[in-house]
């Protein structure tokens, strides 16, 4: 049974599209600094709200074929925006695995290698922001940082639900009511606003790394709540099994039970909810960023990086500051798939359609 249920995770198209899709977005996110032409807090003056580059493949004038872009220069319209023009006396092939801006991969090695870059030329593939820092570099930053709090956020609230909702459908009595009344809490209060509420209520003086690990914080508390009332509805059916008596007969004390007996048997349901859960986790923390009570500049995550995109003016005149929502977007559709074809593959009801 267990070979055909890898058998339909790994071979069915809707399952295996959208983790195919969201596996390459987090190696590029785990690996940005090599898969990012620039340092994303790299700014440039010159090239304040650039268009994307446009990529050449054939210059007959030089004999040459292959990618490359042309050098850039810009005059100022009526309306003092700037207009970018392709000067083409300034060739720059596009080379890859080449050296650039130096860094430590994953921390600890320092590197200099890059998958492409132009040389002196700016090679902006999803155009460069208000500062002239590039888009396509700071939304790979950005996905690991939006990407990795998605996970760590859920897989946190899972464990919280799966050990609460385990407890009380396995005790029953006061201790079911006083828990299910505290999801209830939980529950009822508008998860947006408690989010913003917590977050306001912390120092504004907080660094990064003490803000990544606070959203992480607020969205687990926020988010255990429904998956602990089904976990508890499913140990109430599992508590008054063959097995469990059995266990409980051969004297295991009641948290190895629960542990071994009961929470195992409601994997199935915890694996789909938690991929369900995870695009709400990522909107939290880019909704957070977006109104500033995120991720601060410069750092970069998806959310503070659609900021400049709240005016629809900046919209209208520099369309390509949306790339990092169509990331976002992209995203969490693919979670949602995953998760509905997760659901479909455990669902005993359907597992022969």
């Amino acid at each position: 049974m267990k070979k055909d249920i890898l058998k339909k995770i790994f071979f069915n198209q809707r399952i295996a599209l959208p983790l195919t899709i969201l596996a390459a977005f987090y190696v590029a996110a785990a690996m940005a600094p090599f898969f990012s032409p620039y340092d994303y807090r790299q700014d440039d003056a010159f090239y304040v709200n650039a268009p994307p580059s446009k990529m050449h493949i054939m210059d007959l004038d030089r004999c040459y074929f292959g990618p490359f872009v042309y050098g850039r220069n810009y005059t100022v319209d009526e309306y003092y925006h700037r207009v970018y023009t392709e000067d083409k006396r300034a060739f720059y092939p596009i080379n890859f695995f080449t050296t650039g801006c130096e860094y430590k991969a994953f921390g600890f090695f320092k590197s200099n290698l890059h998958l492409f870059g132009a040389g002196e030329a700016k090679l902006y593939l999803f155009g460069a922001d208000n500062k002239g820092r590039d888009i396509f570099s700071r939304t790979i930053y950005g996905a690991r940082v939006s990407l990795f709090i998605g996970l760590v956020a859920a897989a946190i609230a899972l464990f919280i639900g799966l050990v609460i909702g385990g407890i009380a459908g396995y005790f029953g009595g006061m201790t079911d009511n006083i828990l299910m009344r505290l999801c209830e809490v939980m529950m009822m209060a508008p998860a947006f606003y408690l989010i913003l509420a917590l977050r306001a209520s912390f120092p504004p003086s907080l660094t990064s790394t003490q803000i990544y690990l606070l959203i992480v914080v607020i969205l687990s508390l926020i988010g255990w709540a429904s998956t602990a009332r089904i976990i508890r509805g499913m140990a109430m059916g599992l508590a008054k099994s063959d097995f469990v008596t059995a266990a409980r007969l051969s004297g295991l004390n009641d948290f190895k039970i629960i542990m071994r007996h009961i929470l195992p048997h409601t994997l199935s349901y915890a694996l789909v909810a938690v991929f369900l859960s995870i695009p709400g986790y990522i909107l939290g923390e880019a909704s957070l960023s977006m109104v500033g009570l995120g991720i601060q500049e410069p750092e970069a995550s998806l959310g503070n990086l659609l900021s400049q995109a709240m005016g629809i003016v900046n919209i209208r005149l520099y369309p390509w500051i949306l790339f990092p929502g169509i990331f976002l977007l992209v995203a969490v559709m693919c979670f949602n798939a995953l998760g509905e074809g997760l659901r479909d593959v455990f669902d005993p009801k359907r597992r022969n359609l």
